[in-house]
């Protein structure tokens, strides 16, 4: 049989803090679009059960709408089980409707089987994740995929995952939700672990590929990456140190996003060394680069400007001073010198700032 590992869907987050407002609704129902499009995969590829390892929405108390939505799914595909462990972000109010094709796990260990496939899970919460180790007893005569939500690590607690107490248990497969970017490794021996990574990526810190794992069950369980999403969340460097200007940097940043499709969110980091004035670059290489067609784009200057002390010995501006004192310190090195200065310039000329 085959098997659909996918978490973190996130159904209703707002998304106006990582877009501007007349896209973020656009996202939104692009979210919901993704969830259909993974449905519309399974019911053409024969996938039995449908494994949504947490956070299928982005807060305890999700919209109407979404809930309605996710549920109006799972009900017009009774040929497919739906199995929904709930995550960190909807770990309270989540379960309002129970359609027969939907089953769910609670804070204690449940099972279902099919077939010589058992998927056990636990939602992990304050009061068990020290005892969830000790309470896993699994068959090894099965093959055993166990569904967790939480982030690896050594410790116990909410929304932790402590892969070394899960050795030995006979797991051959164990499904993560949490991490929005696909990883994957050993738990032992025996069984591997896999973040199936978000359906779509929301803002830049969910960028690259996205989709789900589709699990192949016969003697054994095998795995693969399936990419879903229509639109991509993109960044590309392009270092500048060569233009002479902010039109030759921005001939340099279209071709780093020649690898790009016009359908992306893309944002572009300029770096390097520059000699020019490159205030008002960001603004100016952004407009530039908005006629290439991109769904979104957005610039980072993170350049800095090359200097020389001769340039500064006669300048008689808050500049010159600054610059004179900070290459003057000797308990500076070099590098932190630049840095300092680099940071300081774009100070004074208003420019934006990441510490």
């Amino acid at each position: 049989m085959k098997i659909i590992h996918c978490a973190d869907l996130h159904l209703g987050s707002k998304m106006d803090a990582r877009l501007p407002l007349e896209k973020a609704e656009e996202r939104r129902r692009e979210l919901r679009a993704a969830f259909v499009d993974l449905v519309k995969y399974a019911a053409l590829q024969s996938v039995g059960v449908i494994l949504l390892a947490g956070d299928v929405f982005d807060s305890d108390r999700p919209l109407k709408t979404d809930k309605e939505f996710f549920y109006s799914v799972v009900k017009n595909n009774p040929q497919i089980t739906f199995i929904y462990l709930r995550g960190n972000h909807d770990c309270l109010q989540s379960y309002t409707c129970a359609p027969e094709n939907l089953l769910t796990f609670s804070d204690r260990w449940q099972s279902y089987r099919f077939g010589r496939a058992v998927i056990s899970g636990v939602e992990i919460t304050q009061k068990n994740c020290g005892e969830i180790y000790t309470a896993l007893k699994l068959n090894p005569n099965d093959l055993n995929i166990v569904a967790l939500h939480g982030q690896i690590g050594n410790g116990e607690g909410f929304a932790r995952v402590n892969l070394a107490r899960l050795a030995g248990k006979n797991i051959d497969y164990l499904a993560l939700g949490h991490l929005h970017t696909l990883s994957s490794g050993k738990i032992d021996g025996r069984g591997n672990y896999c973040y199936s990574g978000c359906l779509a990526g929301r803002g830049f810190d969910e960028a690259g590929e996205k989709g789900f794992v589709l699990l192949d069950v016969t003697d054994k369980i095998s795995a693969e990456f399936i990419s879903l999403p229509k639109r991509e969340v993109q960044i590309v460097t392009a270092d500048i140190s060569a233009a002479e200007d902010d039109y030759a940097a921005y001939v340099i940043a279209k071709r780093a996003v020649a690898v790009c499709k016009r359908s992306d969110i893309v944002r572009v980091v300029l770096c390097g060394e520059v000699g020019f004035d490159n205030f008002g670059l960001e603004r100016e290489t952004c407009n530039r680069l908005q006629g290439e067609g991109f769904y979104y784009l957005e610039v980072k200057d993170e350049t800095v400007r090359r200097f020389n002390l001769e340039d500064y010995e006669g300048d008689q501006s808050l500049k010159g001073e600054f610059v004179r004192r900070v290459l003057a310190d000797g308990s500076l090195d070099e590098r932190r010198k630049r840095d300092i200065i680099s940071v300081g310039l774009k100070a004074l000329e208003k420019r934006e700032i990441e510490i």
